[in-house]
């Protein structure tokens, strides 16, 4: 049986990451998501679990430190929002070249640069187009509650191990800061060493009676060499899109026109397409889930359904590019959306609807 909590979604993910068996979290407070860092204090599961947990002298120093532990084949983790995840940004592409599992949360605040600490949805190029440097990508989760930042925390890490890659939660401010009961999954065991060694062959873990010192690097001076890496590199994303895509339809079978939106968004959007029911609009919500993959097949689907798509985000309109191409012109696209913090309504999303989508 698991246990029922009324917690932060902040809080959530971070007891979601004790009981998903984490070795050790790294970060640095930054607003809206440093109670993640508070919480673990809090209960010090250093007592309890063994779990690391240690506020680093920046975001910099943060990344590196789970790039050392996750090199070891321990589960790690970090956490931060939007100017904090840039400062990450070149230890997460070290990562993803060294194939090294990682788990990820950012909660998005508005940009560009420092902002606002308000709920954005701007970071979703960073997260989806890779945001470092270099050809990879992420496995990004879209949390809609409270409930799925304590579930992803979970998930994310059976991803990130299943791909060795880094796994991002791509949350926001409404989602970190609302409080919702949660279910909480019964405690997982942290792997003993011995276990790591047996099930991450590829660690660093110091040389064994039968096995030399693995060395664990994302450098490789030989371009044929590098080339294939990254082919093979592209290959698990292909993988990712194939086996791991994951959305949620809402009132889409007899849908006539279709929203797409994830995150707090999809929340407000849900609200939307109630009220359109209502006056006799026949409007889907398609959420998804996981942003990278992206559901491009369930949408250009979708396309040869409904008469129009409305991509609904808190931003200026990021997302609305994937749905386009998934989409491949075979019907109207468009964006609404609001930006620097601001947060839209049911009744503007649906205003935006009759406006943009059904008036054209």
């Amino acid at each position: 049986m698991g246990e029922l909590r009324l917690m932060k979604g902040n809080e959530a993910i971070a007891e979601a990451a004790v009981r998903a068996g984490c070795d050790g979290y790294f970060g640095y407070p930054i607003t809206p998501q440093s109670e993640v860092l508070e919480y673990l204090m809090s209960v010090k599961p250093y007592e309890t679990t063994g779990m690391v947990v240690l506020q680093a002298e920046s975001e910099v120093s943060a990344i590196n430190m789970c790039y050392g532990g996750a090199g070891c084949g321990k589960m790690v983790m970090t956490s931060s929002s939007s100017p904090g995840i840039s400062l990450k940004m070149e230890g997460i592409s070290y990562m993803a070249g060294a194939e090294l599992p990682l788990l990820i949360l950012n909660v998005v605040r508005g940009g560009p640069g420092l902002g606002t600490i308000q709920p954005s949805q701007c970071d979703y190029f960073q997260a989806t187009k890779g945001g470092g440097h270099g050809d990879y990508r992420l496995y990004v989760l879209a949390p809609a509650s409270v409930q799925e930042m304590a579930d992803f925390a979970k998930l994310g890490f059976e991803m990130a191990y299943k791909y060795r890659t880094p796994v991002m939660i791509l949350s926001d401010g409404i989602i970190g800061q609302m409080m919702e009961k949660v279910d909480l999954f019964d405690p997982i065991p942290r792997r003993t060493n011995e276990e790591i060694i047996k099930t991450c062959p590829w660690a660093t873990t110091g040389k064994t009676a039968n096995r030399e010192r693995n060395i664990i690097t994302s450098l490789d001076l030989d371009s044929a060499k590098q080339e294939k890496h990254v082919f093979d590199l592209d290959a698990k994303y292909k993988r990712m899109q194939a086996e791991d895509t994951r959305f949620e339809r809402i009132m889409c079978d007899d849908a006539e026109y279709l929203l797409v939106a994830y995150g707090s968004s999809a929340r407000i959007c849900q609200k939307t397409v109630d009220v359109a029911r209502a006056e006799g609009i026949k409007l889907g919500l398609l959420r998804p889930i996981t942003l990278f993959p992206f559901p491009t097949d369930e949408i250009s689907k979708l396309a040869g359904q409904v008469k129009g798509m409305l991509s609904v985000e808190m931003s200026l309109g990021q997302m609305v590019e994937d749905v386009r191409l998934a989409v491949n012109g075979k019907i109207p696209v468009e964006h609404y959306g609001r930006t620097g913090g601001m947060i839209h309504t049911p009744a503007e999303v649906l205003a935006a609807l009759k406006s943009i989508i059904i008036g054209g």
